[in-house]
């Protein structure tokens, strides 16, 4: 089990970029894949981007693809979302999570550690 802690969230203009980060407790962090979901007003939970343990397979909903980039440091125990191009549709809490499992999910459910989540607003 690892706990996650997520920062950088915020306000920004329609176009601009945020860096979202995970902090990560537990020496199996580097064992887990880790996705980041996001969640608008009113709206269901949806995934947002996947990445493997290693950082060599990454999944991203059609959405943002070309857009928001994930990765991961596992020395720093720390994964990230790159987003730019943002759009007022972006806004969203965005979490992160981390999967014990070696395929790649992109199942809430096979998500077993929660963030608390960071909002980010994007303003047109």
């Amino acid at each position: 089990q690892v706990q996650l802690v997520e920062s950088g969230g915020g306000l920004v203009q329609a176009g601009g970029s945020l860096r979202l980060s995970c902090a990560a407790s537990g020496r199996t962090f580097r064992s887990y894949a880790m996705g980041w979901f996001r969640q608008a007003p009113e709206k269901e939970r949806e995934v947002v981007a996947v990445i493997n343990w290693s950082g060599g397979i990454t999944y991203y909903a059609d959405a943002v693809k070309g857009r928001f980039t994930i990765s991961r440091d596992n020395a720093k125990k720390t994964g990230y979302l790159q987003m730019s191009s943002l759009k007022p549709e972006d806004t969203a809490v965005y979490y992160c999570a981390a999967s014990p499992l070696t395929d790649l999910s992109t199942r809430e459910a096979d998500f077993g550690s929660w963030g608390q989540g960071t909002q980010v607003t994007v303003s047109s």
